[in-house]
């Protein structure tokens, strides 16, 4: 059977309702973009990606959904947005939701209390919910920060994804942090070892893509989709070469 086609998400990461992109999730190593949100949103939608990725940046670390207002205005631009940052509980889902994001992103929560995501599965559903497994390596662990990264937790990769495969989470995001913002390409034995660990699962891929060659590579992976970011920002890869991969 011929495999899908690789999802191209674009990313737009919101800080004070700026465009920004942190070096390895670093909040004291940002770089911000003179880009407005809603036109790039625009440029992508006419270029014909389907979906745009939303981080709230503020949001992830206080938890308290700061960039509500820009994310509702994105989600009129006509691109279906794929949306987190701040999620703490079900009412933040909510927000997101009705602010017009067609997917929520959870990570924090998801790493604390997985069992939490089991019944927002039930109540909201397989199709509006992506867990975000962001992930370091450290000392031969996947470990899993929280709270922006910037918090260590006790749990690993390798006991949730699977956990969460097995509960019917459908998609699953995946950032190697050390590879975040350093257009350093993307680690393909981590994605590899997600396979193996948790087939079935639609796995995001994110961190580290700088051209098409790695776009190419990441599909020969089998992944489901791939987030782009700086790449995008800066040029080195444009939406279009994206798409046609």
């Amino acid at each position: 059977m011929e495999r899908a086609a690789m999802e191209i998400i674009p990313a737009i990461d919101l800080r004070g309702g700026r465009v920004v992109r942190l070096a390895q999730g670093d909040y004291a190593r940002e770089t911000a973009y003179a880009a407005d949100p809603l036109a790039l949103a625009r440029r992508h939608a006419a270029a014909g990606a389907r979906w745009l990725h939303v981080v709230d940046l503020d949001g992830a670390r206080s938890g308290m959904q700061e960039n509500l207002q820009a994310i509702a205005a994105l989600g009129k631009t006509g691109i279906a947005l794929q949306a987190g940052g701040g999620v703490r509980d079900a009412d933040g889902v909510r927000r997101l939701l009705d602010a017009g994001a067609a997917r929520v992103v959870v990570g924090s929560v998801a790493v604390r209390e997985p069992e939490t995501i089991e019944a927002w599965l039930l109540e909201f559903g397989a199709e509006r919910l992506c867990v975000a497994l962001d992930t370091r390596r450290v000392g031969g662990r996947w470990t899993l920060p929280v709270k922006g990264w910037t918090e260590a937790s006790a749990r690993d990769l390798d006991e949730l994804a699977p956990q969460f495969a097995r509960s019917g989470v459908r998609h699953l995001l995946c950032t190697d942090i050390a590879r975040d913002g350093m257009l350093s390409g993307p680690n393909l034995d981590l994605y590899a070892h997600l396979q193996a660990i948790a087939p079935g699962l639609d796995v995001q891929a994110s961190g580290g893509v700088r051209d098409v060659a790695d776009l190419a590579l990441l599909r020969g992976r089998g992944v489901a989709a791939a987030i782009l970011g700086r790449s995008l920002l800066e040029g080195r890869l444009t939406i279009e070469e994206a798409l046609r991969c």
